[in-house]
């Protein structure tokens, strides 16, 4: 597969991707008015998510070995990406609202990019910088907003930027610790299995009622539809993670909001929140930066 081709298909699949997380976000701020517990909403989804991944790999003749490698890929990506990650976003979504959760997501790519950096995972490139750097100071204007208004729960603003750093790290991990000829439809099912055990065992010892979203049917509904959007989230992501590197997959979270923002606030009548259009318009100028510069790798000065 030819450079442009690879680049191309990581770029369609960031966008799907962007859409899905976007789409995520909106959803457990609809589980939360339907009176379902975020560590509730996100284990059973996870748990439906794997299913789905599961049969899809069978069907595909794409099943991993179970080695050392690879379990420890599992252990490490899920604790990282599918875990703790969600965990803090999830339930930042109730306190924070769905737009803001959405924005703070698109953190992760300075993060990313200077980690590459540091290991030599990336080469320098300005418009990359650019972007990233773009992004970062739109988040930080909302973020700074978000702080500053009345009655804002600071507490759980400085947790949720904890989010962001995890899956910066699980980006990098998954980028270097690729198992060697494991294809993407292999280790997305494995991870949404490891990391559905790591939540159950965590849902467990908050004392989290899992067998409560069983009452209603629309909550059923609801777990349905958000383990097809994980299963699709996270195939996709490692189809970008393969094709385009970590700085390109750290960018989800800049598509996401720009998806997400306008589903919260159109569909679900969150108020704008202040500095959203400039943050926004930030955001977008950095996933115009990174796009440019991965178009131009070829001739960026090595750092």
């Amino acid at each position: 597969m030819n450079v442009i081709r690879a680049q191309g298909i990581a770029i369609v699949a960031l966008l799907a991707t962007g859409f899905l997380l976007g789409l995520t976000t909106n959803l457990v701020k609809v589980a939360d008015r339907w009176n379902m517990a975020p560590t509730t909403y996100l284990t059973w989804s996870m748990m439906g998510a794997s299913v789905v991944l599961l049969g899809y790999s069978l069907w595909r003749r794409q099943i991993p070995k179970l080695t050392p490698r690879t379990l420890e890929y599992f252990l490490v990506s899920s604790l990282l990406t599918t875990v703790a990650a969600n965990i803090i976003f999830f339930n930042a979504v109730p306190r924070l609202g769905a737009s803001f959760v959405a924005m703070l997501i698109a953190l992760p790519p300075l993060l990313t990019y200077a980690g590459a950096l540091m290991f030599r995972m990336e080469r320098f490139c300005w418009w990359r910088a650019l972007g990233v750097l773009s992004a970062l100071v739109g988040t930080a204007i909302l973020v700074m907003k978000q702080w500053l208004a009345p009655g804002a729960e600071t507490v759980w603003i400085i947790l949720t930027l904890f989010g962001p750093v995890l899956l910066a790290l699980g980006n990098l991990y998954r980028s270097r610790r690729w198992p060697p000829g494991v294809s993407s439809e292999a280790l997305a099912p494995g991870m949404l299995i490891m990391g559905t055990g790591l939540l159950v065992v965590y849902s467990f010892m908050a004392d989290s009622q899992l067998q409560g979203v069983f009452v209603e049917g629309c909550r059923v509904v609801l777990i349905a539809v958000q383990s097809v959007v994980f299963a699709g989230q996270f195939l996709l992501m490692f189809v970008v993670q393969k094709q385009g590197g970590p700085v390109l997959i750290s960018m989800i979270g800049a598509v996401s909001a720009i998806f997400g923002v306008p589903i919260s606030m159109g569909l679900l009548g969150e108020p704008v929140l202040p500095g959203m259009v400039v943050s926004a318009l930030l955001v977008a100028g950095g996933i115009i930066c990174l796009v440019i510069g991965a178009r131009r790798a070829m001739v960026c000065v090595k750092a």
